[in-house]
């Protein structure tokens, strides 16, 4: 399954490390692609380990806001 999620409150390279950290630490991801130009993070991922949920999780736990 492909995603692609509206990060609002990413600027700069250190929040780019974090989602890609939170992201990957979850089961079941296989591709991380971020762009912070357009605040979007496109999500590959195998749904028998994690849910768009799951990963919206992830980064909302960080403090990022996700629209």
């Amino acid at each position: 399954m492909k995603s692609v999620l509206k990060v609002l409150n990413m600027k700069t390279m250190a929040d780019v490390s974090n989602i890609r950290k939170a992201i990957s630490s979850n089961e079941g991801v296989i591709a991380c692609q971020i762009n912070s130009e357009k605040g979007e993070v496109n999500v590959v991922y195998d749904e028998y380990f994690v849910t768009l949920d799951n990963l919206m999780e992830s980064i909302e736990d960080l403090g990022y806001t996700i629209l």
